[in-house]
């Protein structure tokens, strides 16, 4: 994703967490401490429509795409899941999964109000929102106090981004409410299973530079620079008739085929849910998770006109393809996992703050930021006309200035970030804001106690994560541009996603 957020200054950043306190409230430590207790499991489930009006502004490339024709729709589906206790709730926690490229603050805070207003007897703390991070949905921020990506949107004749925002609450809130309204017996099983659909896209060469999306048919051409995590997870829920009525899809890939398009698409998550109703149910609700995949891309790297020919071949398109492999992969889990199912578990449910240690802006990263900036102003003041081209890369680089002159300052505090951990039976799940690069996500499986651990990128604000090798090769989403956090920070991540993980199976 062509972004990062931009840091807040110090005040503005105690402001944020004042906010925070007032949004998750008395119940923060509750969240914090909750054990995981054995009870019935309820399931409750619901679709919101977030496709927008148009023409609207698209978000996740550098340049202004304006988009006048919707493909497909949009979609945030919702799914309530709660423990009870002789008809006394124990725990609960709602996804609520979206076709965006993120979840940024802003608008979680404008839900979190809506809701509280709307439905008092729901804990928003609970609420976790997730993106699938598909680059044909419409910019959400166009605060620059708030994100370092800009676009020059024009103010008349395009939908403005609030206006937007106001939709996607305005749609989401009520589905919220109908999922927990309605939630009923169920029963749930995990699976796991080798699907491979995400390629690593930093292509390393012999110098010792590596960049995003680079020419591996070079003679200089050494490696792929990071793993790729080719499980593909689910979850699969059946109510008390033994139908089944919902899938959560966890890939280590972003949806991102369609990028460049000018289009409204919510890219390979709308043939998935497609495809699984054909083959499960119109009943059955999809919730696409993307998993730890930074680094990672729908599209291959080398073997390109092989794969061209097999498309081509097959008549389906790459985004098609992609969800045919998704949705025979879940086809073959649930006929495996299908015996095993659980009605009573143990729930558990966590919200975490986290102050994660910034990435550190030397000197030279400075100056370049600083002469970039002012080389594209010199341009946007000669031509005006590329303005649309040029604006967010602008915006892009005086973040870097910004945040350096707060650093030099020493004024500079740590990033505030938060992330959710729940327990389901033997299953973990832990969201991050972040692009992560995979390697970490396969620290935090690796690490955890859970049978299976679901790593859920793209769960707030975003921005990348690289880890210290990308960092010291450069390139595309890991130079100082596309990351607030570093390497350090990284591990924090990963050690604080454990610890809290661990806490949910102390004595076992």
């Amino acid at each position: 994703m062509n972004r990062t957020t931009m840091p807040l200054q110090s005040v503005k950043l105690s402001i944020k967490l004042i906010f925070w306190l007032f949004l998750f409230g008395s119940t923060l430590n509750h969240s914090l401490a909750e054990p995981p207790v054995l009870g019935k499991l309820y399931v409750g489930k619901a679709s919101a429509d977030i496709t927008p009006e148009l023409p609207v502004a698209l978000m996740g490339q550098f340049y202004l795409r304006i988009a006048e024709q919707v493909d497909t729709p949009l979609l945030a589906n919702v799914l309530a899941i709660s423990t009870l206790e002789q008809e006394k709730e124990i725990s609960s926690v709602i996804f609520v999964a979206c076709d965006l490229i993120f979840v940024p603050d802003i608008l979680r805070e404008e839900l979190v109000t809506a809701l509280k207003g709307a439905a008092p007897e729901i804990d928003s703390n609970r609420v976790i929102l997730t993106a699938t991070h598909t680059h044909t949905a419409p910019v959400l921020e166009d605060d620059p106090e708030r994100s370092s990506f800009i676009y020059p949107i024009p103010k008349e004749e395009v939908v403005p981004v609030k206006a937007y925002r106001e939709l996607f609450v305005r749609q989401v809130v009520p589905a919220i409410k109908e999922a927990y309204a309605n939630m009923q017996p169920a029963k749930v099983s995990w699976a796991t299973q080798r699907t491979a659909i995400g390629h690593n896209r930093r292509v390393s060469y012999a110098d010792g530079t590596t960049q995003m999306y680079g020419n591996a048919a070079k003679d200089n051409f050494r490696e792929l620079e990071g793993y790729e995590d080719h499980d593909l997870q689910s979850l699969f829920f059946w109510n008390a008739k033994g139908e089944l009525i919902a899938i959560c899809a966890l890939v280590a890939c972003p949806a991102q085929v369609l990028e460049h398009l000018s289009s409204v698409n919510a890219d390979y998550w709308h043939h998935v849910r497609e495809k699984a109703k054909a083959k499960f149910g119109e009943q059955v609700l999809v919730l696409g998770w993307i998993g730890a995949s930074g680094d990672l891309s729908p599209r291959p790297i080398y073997r390109k006109k092989a794969s061209e020919r097999m498309l081509k071949l097959s008549g389906y398109t790459l985004e098609e393809a992609i969800a045919e492999k998704v949705v025979s992969t879940l086809s073959t889990s649930l006929e495996t996992v299908k015996k095993d199912t659980y009605e009573s578990l143990a729930l558990a449910h966590s919200l975490v703050p986290l102050s994660l240690t910034k990435r550190k802006i030397k000197e030279d990263e400075y100056l370049e930021a600083k002469t970039n900036v002012e080389n594209l102003e010199k341009e946007m003041s000669e031509k005006p006309e590329t303005t649309a081209n040029l604006y967010a890369r602008k915006t892009w680089n005086a973040s870097v200035v910004e945040r350096y002159k707060e650093q030099q300052a020493g004024s500079q505090n740590g990033f505030e970030s938060f992330m959710h951990i729940v327990r389901l039976g033997d299953i973990a799940i832990c969201t991050n804001q972040f692009e992560l690069f995979t390697d970490y996500g396969i620290q935090i499986q690796a690490r955890s106690p859970a049978l299976q651990t679901f790593v859920i990128q793209v769960a707030g604000s975003g921005s990348y994560l690289p880890t210290i090798t990308a960092i010291d090769r450069g390139g595309y989403s890991a130079v100082i541009q596309s990351s607030v956090v570093g390497a350090e920070g990284g591990q924090e991540l990963v050690n604080e996603t454990v610890n809290r993980i661990n806490a949910f199976w102390d004595g076992e």
